[in-house]
């Protein structure tokens, strides 16, 4: 027996802000959620799977029109002529409460119901899959706890949006735990919400795909579903790469660098490489020129054009298929920070509350709450919700202050001008 786990499809999702990205293919990109779907769909049928699983949030929200749906149905025919079976559980983005459109479902779907679990069984795959979809958005009580124990003789397969017991980045939703999971005595649960993927147990296998299309430059690498295959009592998986577009950092430290164009070369050279790595894809990059040295005069007296030259690198070093979301200019003169901190004048004060601060997550969001209230308020809707600018988390927020830091230690060295 063959299977495919998929999650976080978030099938039409809008990709909020992208035309504000200089050089963005916009319209590839736009479709690229449907075009990681198509690729689900045509790996399932060429590699002939007996199943498809969807553990929630196929859809990024209700639909601006029946055409999202209708695109869906007519991948769910695809696979229904093929004699593949589909099995869909609603996430917190899809959940009865948010959809106001349907269609009638195709043949070879079963979609999880919200009310309880319910369990679908296939007595020729000798299958038993259990779940239970999101009424709601914001599902606070532990679903696992109340899925059926496991059908003996059969194989026992649990499909579950939640968050565990936490993840960063993500919203505490249907929360559960490791215990809970196993005391069902199921072989394989298939977890979606998460879009990182990531192997939570093997015993049983308790497994997050990821999503199947990274949105943004905080969902970085290869992006897809899992392809399971249960054999002799055994279970094996295997990542399987569903993207079109691929997002990645680079990051050029310009320590020992003599000159500009050292660090032109070094980005062309990252550019080519990580381009290799996306395997013919569309490269969505960020390139973070970080570290001290004698680079940082030039590059901190004419950002912008530094700025644009590095587009241009990457351009050329990609034919045109690569395009840069950010360039993020982080080159610090040669300032030993860690002397600075040792003494009792007021940089050496500084110093020592910037770290503290970093160090205190919670003080560092209270102190943000504060001092960035009226910029929330300001932001358009689009970029409030972006989750690239949510600064209400404490990564982002960390990530500001060291900026910061950075450049105010760059100033007090004399090398941006006065304060």
């Amino acid at each position: 027996m063959r299977f495919l786990h998929c999650a976080d499809i978030h099938l039409d999702s809008p990709l909020r802000g992208l035309e504000r990205y200089e050089g963005a293919p916009v319209e590839e990109v736009r479709g690229s959620t449907r075009r990681a779907f198509e690729n689900m769909v045509q790996y399932a049928v060429r590699e002939r799977v007996d199943f498809v699983v969807i553990a929630g949030d196929l859809y990024d929200g209700d639909w601006p029109d029946f055409n999202t749906g209708l695109y869906f149905a007519k991948g769910m025919a695809q696979l229904g002529e093929s004699g593949i079976a589909v099995y869909v559980l609603r996430g917190n983005h899809d959940a009865a409460s948010k959809l106001t459109r349907s269609l009638p479902l195709p043949t070879n779907v079963r979609l999880f119901p919200d009310k309880a679990p319910r369990t679908f069984a296939d007595d020729n795959l000798g299958l038993a899959i259990h779940g239970q979809s999101f009424a709601t958005v914001a599902v606070l009580e532990d679903l696992a706890a109340g899925y059926p124990q496991l059908v003996r003789g059969y194989f026992n397969l649990g499909v579950l949006h939640t968050s565990l017991t936490g993840r960063p980045g993500h919203d505490n939703y249907a929360p559960t735990t490791e215990g809970i999971l196993r005391s069902k005595g199921y072989d394989y649960w298939a977890l979606g919400h998460v879009h990182t993927r990531e192997i939570v147990l093997r015993d049983p296998w308790v497994v997050y795909p990821g999503n199947i299309q990274g949105r943004h430059i905080r969902e970085q690498g290869a992006k897809g579903c899992e392809l399971v295959t249960v054999e002799d009592g055994s279970i094996t998986t295997e990542p399987v790469a569903l993207d079109v577009l691929r997002w990645t950092e680079l990051a050029v430290d310009v320590a020992g660098m003599p000159d500009l164009d050292a660090l032109f070369d070094r980005a062309a050279a990252g550019v080519r490489t990580e381009l290799s790595r996306a395997e013919g894809r569309i490269l969505g990059l960020r390139i973070r020129v970080h570290g001290g040295g004698v680079l940082h005069r030039d590059v901190s007296a004419r950002p912008e054009v530094i700025a644009e030259q590095l587009r241009a690198v990457a351009l050329d070093a990609s034919a045109g298929n690569a395009w840069l979301e950010k360039v993020d200019l982080r080159v610090r003169p040669l300032i030993e920070v860690d002397r600075l901190s040792a003494g009792d004048d007021p940089v050496a004060l500084l110093v020592r509350e910037l770290r503290a601060l970093a160090q205190d997550g919670e003080k560092l969001t209270s102190f943000a709450n504060d001092a960035l209230k009226e910029l929330r308020q300001r932001l358009p809707p689009d970029l409030s919700e972006d989750d690239v600018l949510r600064l209400d988390s404490p990564d982002i927020l960390g990530e500001l202050l060291r900026e910061a830091e950075g450049e105010l230690l760059a100033r007090l060295a004399g090398d941006r001008g006065p304060l």
